[in-house]
């Protein structure tokens, strides 16, 4: 049940962290795009959830009970909460630094690399911590259409009406999420040490 709820939580984070890169990468590099798909993540992440639940296997064709859309849908969610804090990042990137890379060889995926994407971690790890807690609460909310995780025990709660499962499932979820959030504030600063000798 935890591990279920984990798995649903963390792996469309990791799927929504690699497309919104490329996502904010296009708003940064190609001005005309950006309105655009800005415009329609704004609008994606209005989409209330059990709704996009519900609208995701007519899309993909999977049963209205099958784990994958919750999958599919918080790997958009979180796709639409990250592209613009990546795009915002990209942009603050100091002119000066990417012209002295050039200036030293670096060609443009290097210098994405090696240059642009760990300026941009910072605002990035806050987009995805934001994305962790927002994913860990939304799986609960799946286990109304069926899906597993901690909500099981809410919805068992609620059918039986007994309060110690729902209560349970209430401290495994704060839990889950302040640990999570721990381990991204740790890889945070093992991914931009001169972030910490700056302060």
């Amino acid at each position: 049940m935890l591990g279920e709820h984990v798995y649903l939580s963390l792996f469309p984070l990791l799927v929504a962290v690699v497309l919104a890169i490329a996502l904010g990468l296009l708003c940064h590099r190609f001005r005309a795009a950006r309105a655009t798909v800005i415009a329609l993540s704004n609008v994606l992440y209005t989409i209330p959830s059990l709704a996009l639940f519900a609208i995701i296997p007519a899309l993909i064709g999977t049963k209205v009970l099958d784990s994958v859309n919750v999958v599919a849908a918080l790997t958009l969610y979180t796709t639409a909460l990250l592209v613009r804090p990546v795009a915002d990042a990209l942009d603050a990137v100091p002119g000066h630094v990417t012209a002295a890379a050039t200036a030293m060889g670096f060609r443009p995926v290097r210098r994405f690399f090696a240059v642009e994407l760990p300026l941009a971690v910072p605002v990035l790890a806050a987009g995805v911590r934001v994305g962790s807690v927002s994913n860990i609460s939304l799986v609960s909310v799946g286990a109304l259409i069926g899906t597993g995780g901690l909500g099981v025990l809410f919805t068992d709660g609620f059918r039986q009406r007994y309060l110690a499962p729902i209560i349970v499932g209430v401290v495994l979820t704060l839990v889950l999420a302040l640990v999570v959030d721990l381990l991204l504030v740790a890889l945070r600063k093992v991914l931009t040490p001169w972030a910490e000798v700056v302060k």
